[in-house]
């Protein structure tokens, strides 16, 4: 059973799903591409946390939100998982991650993205400290900040900090540009991507990019990979405990050649 740790489908309180309806068609959607188990991340800046008023105030709307959502797809989708968390944006380097709602299913695992899609100086320092605090993060799609292509082995370096590594599976055929999808393919290749995921946001073009992912394993005799990328380690996840390591893919780059997608948005 396929699962999936980062997507915005609590609805109205991100960029994500805006209502009930687009939010349950999403999870339809997700079910509907074998995924049974989902964690959903709304968006929260880390330097609300400093503040106890500001953060009680985000936590209580997304938990009216989450209610809500929960209850129907409870009732509409009986065999689905469906937890939440957050992702949780760095604009400060400690945040206090104390509440169990600020992690993935209540578990000690916290998704965690560099600010505004750049690089901050010290980031190696910040996992170690997170990590020392007891939690575990992951870091969510790796391949998707400026400059990371040409600074690929800082990736290596966020994981033997501590972190685990999270890309997103449109990622891999093109979704976000060619850096992004090279960068993905290179991390797939060392074998330093812990979990795939969607970082679904309820717009179109989900089984698109889930099926064109899984032909890329598959070209590539992958797949092994596949299943602890999106089966196995997500499975882990939710069970708290820590992700299985994940073997090299050796990658043909005759593949790009067939490779033809195209994306509206």
């Amino acid at each position: 059973m396929a699962a999936d740790l980062h997507s915005h489908l609590v609805p109205g309180v991100d960029d994500g799903a805006r209502t009930l309806e687009e939010a349950l068609e999403a999870v339809e959607r997700m079910v509907s591409a074998g995924i049974g188990r989902i964690c959903t991340t709304p968006h929260l800046n880390a330097s609300v946390t400093y503040d106890p008023v500001k953060l009680e105030q985000r936590l209580g709307q997304v938990d009216d939100a989450w209610e809500e959502v929960s209850r129907v797809v409870g009732d509409r989708f009986p065999e689905l998982e469906f937890q939440r968390g957050y992702e949780i944006m760095l604009d400060v380097p400690d945040p206090d991650l104390s509440d169990s709602r600020l992690r993935l299913a209540g578990t000690s695992f916290v998704l965690l993205e560099w600010p505004r899609l750049q690089i901050p100086p010290r980031t190696e320092q910040v996992i170690q400290r997170i990590c020392a605090e007891g939690y575990r993060p992951i870091l969510a799609h790796p391949e998707r900040y400026q400059g990371i292509e040409h600074e690929i082995e800082l990736a290596g370096a966020w994981r033997r900090s501590g972190a685990y590594l999270q890309v997103n599976h449109g990622s891999l055929v093109g979704r976000y540009g060619r850096e992004a999808r090279d960068v993905a393919s290179t991390l797939v290749a060392r074998g330093w991507v812990d979990y795939l995921a969607s970082d679904f946001h309820a717009r179109r073009h989900l089984n698109i990019y889930l099926e064109e992912s899984k032909a890329f394993f598959q070209e590539h005799g992958g797949g092994d990979q596949l299943r602890l990328l999106t089966v196995g380690n997500p499975g882990r996840m939710f069970l708290d405990e820590a992700p299985l390591p994940v073997p090299p893919l050796v990658i043909r780059r005759r593949f790009w050649n067939r490779f033809k997608s195209i994306f509206n948005g």
